[in-house]
């Protein structure tokens, strides 16, 4: 039987390996192209990987051919190779997690045609008494008329003009939406000037704008010492010769903000990709990358799979945010993957952060990346001293000290603006029986069900689950029923119980609804004294002039965690919220404790987080952890705990390189989570090859195992999760 030309495809199905598929034209299409097949009962879209012939006599052929030209480049689908070796993770499901959702479902790879929103005739002829009622409105017409070459919906949604208010301008005549012809380069691509940099500034901008192919940066900067501006200084070189810069950011609550600056600073076409875009705009934006229109992308941790035409420098911002690590899935650090594509595409790249992660802050110490300080804010205020509070002082049901509460008054009524931070959502984190000692207990997770007030139920914050408050102990019959702990909500009440400016709560429950972060902000923006009570969402990125005074609670539990990274990241975020506090007035930093005597929370309290990270480090070097070590863990849930051991059980029977330690199986820390028992098993080695070594022998075995298809499992490499 004479062979017949096939196509290796890669899909995205939990399956390693490409698939082959008969394709009867004559010049197959080069890798990267999009096809649709039959796989099983199900119609696929996967990636052209090879070419080749079969003589199989049962294959397949090819439906359709989506693409004439690939439509990921080479350089990014190397990039996705490289990813799925070192993760272990299908090809052809990384391959798909690069591409946005339009195109995975096989939409065409072209862009809509982009609309500016610009005035009537009869809209330039509107005087403000016409709407007069209808301020909204106003503020659209005064935006519209300061830009008469039209502004994008992106644009006007970052200037916080409403889609509903364009669409009353457009019923009544006023506005319309017209085809927008690509314009030509601005000759200048600032449209600020640049703010006047320090010493440390000018230094750490000189270095990256003398910077030629690969090279790796740590810009090390205390929070308010001006990293922004920065990365917006070491940018000018490379737009201004038409090259594209991609800036990862953490949070996509830090974007909108972001966008502001870098369009405010810059007359050069910007672009976000996040979660929180529609899939259309999601495609039209990543195309306008790979096209070449967007000269500024801007992007949480996905983003680093966008195409780019002309790259010039890749930045990531807080990289030492735990964000950037994808939980799930394909389980990626998007921090690594931006050092490995920079140096891929032999450009430099710039890790950002005032806390560096001590994987980070190792590689600086070894001179592989340069190291940039800036150890001086930006402004004339210092950093403010952490004061230390005994917490255990507190009164009993009130979780703020006298002292703390005395503290934000006086911030007010200076006129300044005060944060108060304590990083637990809800009422209180559980609620309990006084007489018989009965706590209402999540019945599919081993944890508390934490009390929302204002919703009026019992949630875990782990899996969902959610229940109505009993009005009596399910044990005893009790009425004494009462909360334990306090949470964003319950110190919201007791502080407009108590100060006489707004209190504004910022949490993922009070900004659930579109809009609502970015109304609270403007609000805060605007500098009349305000009390913030929020979580770690507040922590990082955002800039208040005026708040003078930060109240930080319930802090312990990082620095006696049992994850080895509990300590690094509690400090992390402690000095982050910190940060917050006096960058353009004399500010203040209470931290209210328990464990006052903790040394580590001394440390990171007396500001120097150089001298903690040498602390840690010097116990991660003991222990071989991170970064003189390297792990990998096996997790498995089942519907008992029997059926999760017995799986990573017989894993752990398989013999390993002499190098790798095998650590458990052990139950995971919390045991039951969505009603699955979890076990875990750590693989740890001084040196990657042996490891990976070792994970390739584990998948291999495990994908045989009877007991594989009775439970759920999955591998993380470079864990920062141990819980």
């Amino acid at each position: 039987m004479s062979a017949k030309k096939t196509l290796q495809i890669a899909l995205p199905v939990p399956l390693t390996g490409c698939f082959d598929y008969l394709y009867p034209g004559d010049t197959p299409p080069p890798r990267g192209c999009r096809v649709q097949v039959s796989f099983g009962r199900r119609t696929l879209v996967g990636l052209v990987h090879g070419h080749g012939n079969s003589d199989y006599p049962k294959l397949k052929a090819v439906q359709r051919v989506l693409d004439d030209s690939p439509v990921l480049p080479t350089e990014l689908y190397q990039l996705c190779e490289r990813a799925a070796r070192y993760y272990h993770h299908p090809l052809g499901e990384v391959l798909n997690y690069a591409l946005p959702a339009l195109l995975r479902q096989g939409n065409d790879a072209e862009a809509s045609q982009e609309k500016r929103w610009q005035l009537t005739e009869r809209g330039h002829h509107v005087s403000d008494d016409q709407v007069s009622r209808a301020p909204r409105q106003r503020q659209a017409l005064h935006t519209l008329r300061d830009h008469p070459k039209g502004l994008s919906s992106a644009m006007l949604a970052a200037l916080e003009v409403p889609s509903a208010t364009l669409a009353s301008l457009r019923d009544k005549g006023w506005a319309e939406q017209v085809a927008l012809d690509d314009d030509a380069p601005p000759k200048d691509i600032l449209a600020q000037p640049p703010l006047a940099a320090n010493a440390e500034q000018r230094k750490a901008i000189r270095a990256l704008q003398e910077a030629r192919g690969f090279t790796p940066f740590l810009l090390d900067g205390v929070t308010g010492s001006g990293k922004t501006e920065v990365y917006l200084q070491a940018m000018t070189a490379h737009l201004t010769a038409g090259k594209q810069v991609l800036v990862l950011i953490p949070e996509i609550g830090l974007t909108p903000q972001t966008v502001q600056r870098f369009r405010q600073r810059f007359a050069v076409p910007v672009v976000t990709l996040h979660s929180g875009l529609s899939d259309r705009e999601r495609l039209d934006n990543w195309l306008a990358a790979r096209d070449g229109k967007a000269r500024i992308i801007i992007g949480t941790r996905s983003a680093i799979f966008t195409p780019l035409a002309d790259p010039g420098l890749i930045i990531v911002d807080e990289a030492h945010d735990a964000s950037l690590k994808q939980q799930d899935g394909f389980r990626f650090h998007a921090r690594d993957l931006a050092t490995w594509r920079a140096q891929q595409l032999d450009i430099p790249v710039v890790l950002g952060s005032a806390t560096p992660a001590l994987e980070t802050l190792q590689l600086a110490r070894q001179e592989r990346f340069q190291w940039l300080k800036l150890s001086q804010r930006a402004t004339d205020q210092g950093r403010p001293p952490i004061e230390i509070l005994d917490g255990t002082l507190a009164a009993p049901g009130q979780p703020l000290l006298p002292q703390s509460l005395q503290a934000i008054k006086h911030c007010v009524e200076q006129g300044n603006q005060a944060l108060v931070f304590i990083n637990r959502r809800g009422y209180a984190p559980m609620i309990l029986c006084q007489d018989c000692g009965w706590q209402a207990e999540c019945r599919r997770c081993d944890s508390f069900l934490t009390w929302h007030r204002s919703e009026g139920s019992l949630r875990c914050h782990h899996c969902d689950y959610q229940q109505r408050v009993p009005s009596r102990c399910p044990d005893c019959g009790s009425s004494a029923i009462h909360e334990a702990g306090s949470g964003t909500e319950k110190l919201t009440e007791l502080l407009e119980q108590s100060i006489q400016v707004p209190v504004i709560r910022i949490d993922r429950d009070a900004t659930r609804r579109k809009g609502s972060l970015d109304a609270h902000l403007a609000t805060i923006q605007q500098g009349n004294p305000v009390v913030m009570v929020g979580t770690q969402m507040l922590a990082k990125g955002h800039h208040f002039p005026k708040l003078s005074l930060v109240v930080i609670l319930d802090m312990d539990a990082g620095f006696l965690s049992a994850d080895f990274r509990g300590p690094e990241q509690a400090a992390q975020l402690l000095l982050q919220v910190a940060g917050r506090s006096g960058r353009e007035n004399q500010g203040r930093v209470l931290l209210q404790t328990r464990h006052p005597d903790h040394p580590l929370l001394q440390l990171a309290a007396s500001g120097d987080y150089p001298a903690l990270a040498s602390a840690l480090l010097e116990e991660r070097k003991m222990a071989g952890l991170p970064p003189f070590g390297h792990l990998a863990l096996f997790r498995c849930e089942a519907m008992s705990m029997n059926k999760a051991m017995e799986f990573l059980q017989q894993l752990a029977g398989i013999p390993l390189p002499p190098d790798v330690h095998l650590l458990g199986p052990v139950p995971a820390p919390m045991e039951r989570r969505a009603g699955r028992y979890r076990t875990q098993m750590l693989l740890q080695c001084t040196s990657r090859p042996p490891l990976h070594q070792a994970i390739s022998l584990l998948l291999e075995q495990a994908r045989t195992l009877p007991t594989a298809r009775q439970c759920r499992w999955h591998l993380d490499v470079d864990p920062i999760d141990m819980l």
